[in-house]
């Protein structure tokens, strides 16, 4: 099973927490035992697990971030002027597989699942949820 979620993003460099929406998917599939795989469908938008618990490591993450990749670099040559924004998404990764067990998320005590926004503000960004059932 696929499902899509559609988010809109307010800032050029954000994390969504997503954790309930994909808990949820995982809830009306019916699924006890399995794997979700989350995914972003765009090349400036990442996903990532993460800390959810001090909203200052999503603050500090996206400051290092922009201190590796700097918006503007005088060598970059990309029309669109969003480098920065492919390099992050490429170094976050556009996906995670996560393990389901008894209809449940199997995440750490302060993780949560995140997508990032890193050429926003956006509108319908899209992430794709595929539940795959282990028996």
């Amino acid at each position: 099973m696929n499902k899509t979620l559609t988010i809109d993003t307010k800032k050029r460099d954000e994390m969504i927490d997503i954790t309930d929406y994909v808990q949820d998917i995982i809830y009306h599939s019916g699924m006890k035992e399995g794997l979700a795989v989350v995914q972003s469908l765009h090349t400036t938008a990442g996903i990532t697990v993460n800390e959810n618990a001090d909203p200052d490591v999503k603050t500090d993450f996206l400051r290092r971030l922009d201190e590796v990749y700097p918006w503007h670099h005088p060598s970059d040559l990309h029309g669109e002027g969003n480098t920065a924004a492919h390099l992050k998404t490429s170094t976050v990764g556009h996906s995670q597989t996560l393990i389901v067990s008894d209809g449940h998320l199997i995440l750490g005590t302060w993780q949560g699942i995140y997508l990032c926004e890193f050429d926003g503000p956006r509108s319908r960004r899209k992430v794709t949820v595929k539940v795959i059932p282990s028996d």
